[in-house]
């Protein structure tokens, strides 16, 4: 076994104790380490990270059910149309993308490069969400109410963009149920890897149709996931998640900064 896969077994321990720890964001280093260090075409990490993610967010999603914290009403008008919409991208939209995509000069912008140009996007977004906090998305308690036109294009949007780069989407899912739905914060939070965990299982069915799984290195690489975050629920004992939240917002940001500069040099 290289150096490499050993870092990368590595790092699906790490993305459940990130996840275990704060609740959120592990999951957008999936497609990276899939990438970088297992040496997993985009397009087949994409679709692994989409497993991983949902497995992972379907343990803790068990978890807060007991606690009475998920919201299952809010999750079932959120989640349908994005399942729908994750679905359709996995069976259709991604393998529908040519392998070239333009020019840039000399530089060829092929699928692989796009989607992970697109993935550093969306984790530069993620880590400017984490490193600001959510200060402001605490609304005073209130009776649960649905905006149901805004809550389905979000659901759209977030099930679209959950399918190209196979990350949770939560930094996305989170706004939207406290402004939405007005859900208090931590029922939004627990909703939330409900959503992610019924929206990515599903969309992931797409890929099993479309291509070639890797079932043992796919479980492994999960249970080494779930092992982590509940290792991470025990670290989070003794650590600030606040401060942790922050400090990881900076190392996604440097992380997708890396991306761009890995795939353009």
């Amino acid at each position: 076994m290289e150096i490499l896969e050993i870092l990368g077994y590595v790092g699906a321990l790490t993305i459940g104790v990130v996840l275990g720890l704060i609740g959120g964001g592990g999951s957008i280093l999936t497609v990276p380490v899939l990438v970088y260090l297992m040496a997993i075409n985009p397009v087949t990490a994409t679709a692994y990270s989409l497993f991983v993610v949902g497995s992972s967010s379907l343990v803790g999603a068990i978890k807060n059910m007991k606690t009475g914290l998920v919201d299952l009403r809010t999750a079932t008008v959120f989640a349908i149309p994005a399942f729908i919409a994750v679905y359709i991208t996995r069976m259709y939209i991604v393998p529908a993308i040519p392998e070239h995509l333009f020019n840039v000069a000399d530089f060829e912008i092929t699928k692989n490069i796009g989607i992970m140009l697109f993935f550093a996007i969306i984790m530069i977004l993620a880590s400017i969400s984490m490193i600001r906090g959510k200060k402001s998305l605490k609304p005073e308690p209130t009776e649960v109410a649905y905006n149901y036109p805004l809550i389905i294009v979000e659901g759209v949007v977030v099930g679209v963009l959950t399918g190209i780069v196979g990350a949770g989407g939560g930094f996305l899912i989170i706004p939207a149920l406290v402004l939405l739905a007005k859900l208090p914060m931590k029922k939004a939070v627990a909703t939330s890897l409900l959503i992610i965990a019924v929206k990515s299982l599903i969309g992931f069915i797409g890929d099993v149709q479309n291509l070639e799984i890797d079932w043992i290195f796919l479980l492994v690489f999960t249970s080494l996931s779930i092992a982590g975050i509940f290792l991470g629920v025990y670290l989070n004992k003794f650590i600030d998640g606040n401060k942790l939240k922050k400090a990881f917002g900076w190392f996604v940001l440097i992380m997708g900064i890396y991306i761009v500069w890995a795939e353009l040099a």
